[in-house]
């Protein structure tokens, strides 16, 4: 992504310490290594938690409320608004993802615990994962979508507050953790004429023909179930497959977790902002 894409508005030195936490934590977020392992996606998700609950504590300063009332701000702070409320959908849908396929998970365990796991069973699973794909498909047109609507407002609005072009960055960054942990889950083919932040969010060297060798959990799962499904049936092999299925349930069941503590950190933050605009 272009410097224009990542760099949020210069904070002046005398501006209160917590929206120099902010950036701080913005910049780490904007660091953070490629995401390829359930681990760096809980620290992702651990780091956006952490830069709600700043930008929340943020917004409970007099400082923040009078930028964001000010009548001159009114139609950056709406659309900042509008902005919380489709990364909370994002959000959500994204849980509802990783429950679903939890669910899925937990069933082919049953089924491979009981040395039952036919064709028909995988198949379940294997139809599952395309059902989330497509889900995953819409959800990172969703986000491309909002990362058009931020190049727009960028482009045709002028901001009275540099404290408001923070909190875009935090939209901005949002849609990269989002990114990348659905990446995480359904890593997608980039289509070639690509779309501004999101693909360079994430980054080409995450989807590109590089990916065999960075595999995610989830992707090593399906390549040792097709090999099951190729007719390679031994003790060995089944094991192995039971053993990924176990660690990958654990694993979604951790950002899970971590997913909902952020969910619940961007309902906060939205109720706040409407709080501010309602007064």
């Amino acid at each position: 992504m272009a410097a224009s894409h990542i760099r949020s508005n210069s904070l002046p030195s005398s501006t209160h310490p917590l929206s120099n936490t902010v950036e701080e934590q913005l910049q780490r977020l904007r660091s953070s290594e490629a995401t390829s392992s359930s681990s760096s996606v809980c620290q992702k998700l651990g780091g956006l938690k952490d830069l709600y609950d700043s930008v929340d504590d943020w917004l409970q300063l007099s400082l923040a409320q009078q930028a964001l009332s000010n009548q001159n701000n009114r139609q950056c702070a709406e659309d900042l608004l509008d902005g919380s409320l489709q990364t909370l959908d994002v959000c959500g849908t994204h849980l509802e993802v990783l429950s679903q396929m939890k669910e899925s998970l937990r069933e082919l365990e049953s089924s491979l615990r009981r040395r039952t796991a036919s064709a028909n069973e995988l198949g379940v699973y294997t139809a599952s994962r395309k059902k989330m794909k497509k889900v995953i498909c819409r959800m990172l047109e969703s986000l491309k979508k909002m990362d058009k609507k931020q190049n727009i407002l960028k482009d045709t609005q002028v901001e009275q507050e540099a404290s408001l072009g923070m909190l875009r960055e935090v939209e901005r960054i949002s849609i990269s953790v989002f990114a990348s942990l659905l990446c995480f889950l359904s890593r997608p083919k980039t289509r070639s004429n690509g779309w501004s932040s999101v693909s360079k969010l994430v980054s080409s060297k995450r989807v590109s023909s590089e990916a065999a060798a960075d595999a995610s959990e989830v992707e090593e799962l399906d390549s040792a179930l097709l090999l099951h499904k190729s007719g390679k049936d031994n003790n060995a092999l089944m094991h192995d497959v039971q053993k990924r299925v176990e660690a990958l349930e654990s694993s979604i069941r951790e950002i899970e977790e971590v997913s909902e503590c952020v969910f619940r950190c961007l309902v906060k933050t939205r109720v706040s902002l409407l709080n501010i605009l309602d007064h």
